[in-house]
């Protein structure tokens, strides 16, 4: 994962950045949180990628028989650890997402939400291969990242977050078609609904790609 995520916006300042989210955008994270809700099963074990300070774990982690989290960052990690679950049923541990120390096919459902495959800074078809190996047979991997049609809501909440001194000042003239640019030498890139075809396509699973709630690409493999 970037050390941008691991340093500089963990833990405080990355729950920050969801603190300030406008309207539009908090109506696209509860969108994203509820497909990944609908899709455990009684008795899943549960594992997110780039898990952060806990924010989708927590409302995981009562539908599920086991959730786990990772993440990069030790201070979103320790956050996550004050304020969450502890128990059997859950854990989190510092791992990158695309060398994951899990034992094959070990979960049920393995889940990346907002846009983790791009944040992570890491080979995107790693990424999904590694998700693949730790899922068991007849579950499920989801990556989503942002739609087009949600750009100007994406934008604006950059924006308030450059306005607080959580990411660096935004390079306008830099940023658009999906990438945003700061000037601290930040970028956030996106995954377009092609290119998760492209990223899937060889793996040997059934992959589907669609558009939740105008706001979301999802892209889910079938184990």
């Amino acid at each position: 994962m970037s050390s941008y995520y691991a340093d500089r916006l963990s833990g405080d300042r990355l729950a920050r950045c969801y603190e300030l989210a406008p309207p539009a955008v908090r109506r696209y994270l509860e969108a994203e949180i509820l497909h990944v809700l609908e899709t455990i099963r009684p008795g899943d074990r549960v594992l997110e990628l780039g898990c952060g300070y806990g924010r989708v774990l927590a409302r995981l982690a009562p539908e599920a028989a086991f959730v786990a989290g990772i993440d990069l960052s030790l201070r979103s990690l320790a956050l996550a650890a004050s304020s969450r679950p502890r128990g059997p049923r859950f854990r989190l541990a510092a791992m990158d997402a695309s060398a994951l120390g899990f034992r094959p096919a070990s979960f049920d459902l393995v889940c990346c939400p907002q846009n983790g495959i791009s944040a992570f800074r890491v080979g995107q078809r790693a990424l999904l291969e590694a998700a693949v190996a730790a899922t068991a047979p007849g579950g499920i991997v989801q990556f989503f990242s942002y739609a087009d049609e949600f750009w100007e809501h994406r934008l604006a909440w950059f924006r308030l977050q450059a306005a607080e001194g959580l990411v660096g000042e935004l390079d306008e003239a830099a940023t658009g078609g999906g990438t945003i640019v700061c000037r601290d030498g930040f970028t956030a890139t996106t995954v377009s609904p092609g290119r998760f075809e492209d990223l899937a396509r060889g793996l040997g699973r059934t992959v589907s790609v669609g558009v939740l709630d105008h706001a979301s690409v999802v892209c889910e493999i079938a184990v």
